[in-house]
């Protein structure tokens, strides 16, 4: 598996927010932002599309996750619509693993990220995991995870 160290910039979003437990609604919080994204002719070469779990399920009752499905957005661009909301991510350091998007290939990933980060000089910094699909990726069936890491 491809691994690497990556400095995220900051990015502003446009999201959809899903509560509920993490699984199959997530993915229809990505299709409702797609269509939105579609409309205001973002969904492009240039997209990235991110899906940011903020809420770690092994400590939240899953009728408390949040799921964000998102899409970076230039901070010149006016978009407001109530039916999408809005916000920032902040940049940093990012461990960047290219997997297939299976359920089962993210799952070995993690078996695989846990231990590297033991022996990298690196641990996880306290900012969600990310989930990132760029256009080239997209089509392949590929995404990166990017966890949050700062030097032990």
């Amino acid at each position: 598996m491809e691994m690497y160290i990556e400095n995220l910039p900051s990015y502003r979003l446009a999201y959809v927010r899903q509560v509920g437990p993490y699984g199959p609604a997530n993915a229809q919080a990505m299709n409702t932002l797609k269509q939105w994204a579609d409309k205001k002719h973002l969904l492009n070469e240039s997209a990235t599309l991110l899906g940011i779990p903020q809420d770690d399920p092994a400590s939240t009752p899953p009728e408390k996750c949040r799921y964000d499905a998102c899409i970076v957005i230039a901070e010149f661009e006016r978009l407001e619509d109530d039916s999408i909301e809005f916000g920032e991510l902040s940049g940093g350091d990012y461990l960047i693993c290219k997997v297939k998007h299976t359920a089962e290939d993210i799952q070995q990933a993690w078996n695989v990220i846990i231990p590297h980060l033991q022996t990298s000089g690196y641990r996880m910094d306290n900012k969600p995991v990310i989930e990132r699909y760029r256009w080239e990726l997209l089509h392949e069936h590929w995404c990166e995870i990017c966890v949050p890491v700062r030097p032990v």
